[in-house]
């Protein structure tokens, strides 16, 4: 069964999407797994916590007037910083795309600088799936693609290396390569 989801109404399309040749549809599509974006959003809590208290200190009566101004601004700093560190993170884990179509495996990482891989399924050679302990645990690896002939893309921290790797064998599988 396709694990795609299909496009939101008015929502832009992705890399993916856009890439698609006629005939070609989406079997299964995955991206960056939520813990890279973890640290981000504990640094962010800790900058918010910070600015919070710095705003509560400058807005209670037990500080004198000296200090208020320097409190203000401080915790309205950390609050920004918070939230530039949230949406970094955010935007890392949403710039990765991982897909497996009927005809081909797509990946695109990254949103400034782009790095993409775009393989014909009769091209791949072997897909690797490197999972820690934490990593087998929570759903998330390495994946690491070598086409015929090629050197091998790695990909880390892909939500559900397994299942994407899954995919690409039963489209393998599905149209097995002709002979000549």
């Amino acid at each position: 069964m396709p694990a795609e989801t299909p496009a939101v109404r008015g929502a832009p399309l992705g890399y993916i999407e856009n890439n698609l040749v006629p005939g070609e549809q989406v079997i299964y599509k995955t991206g960056y797994h939520w813990i890279v974006i973890f640290w981000s959003i504990v640094l962010s809590l800790l900058f918010a916590a910070l600015g919070v208290a710095a705003l509560y200190e400058a807005f209670s009566d037990s500080q004198k007037a000296d200090y208020k101004q320097a409190f203000e601004i401080g915790g309205s700093i950390a609050l920004v910083l918070a939230a530039i560190i949230l949406m970094q993170g955010i935007v890392r884990r949403n710039s990765t795309e991982v897909a497996v179509s009927n005809k081909r495996v797509l990946i695109k990482t990254g949103m400034g600088s782009r790095r993409t891989l775009d393989m014909m399924l009769s091209r791949v050679e072997s897909i690797g799936v490197e999972e820690t302990f934490w990593g087998r645990m929570l759903g998330f690896g390495s994946v690491v693609v070598r086409g015929t002939g090629g050197t091998p893309e790695s990909f880390v921290m892909i939500a559900n290396p397994q299942e994407f790797r899954r995919n690409v064998q039963e489209q393998i599988g599905a149209h097995p390569p002709t002979s000549a």
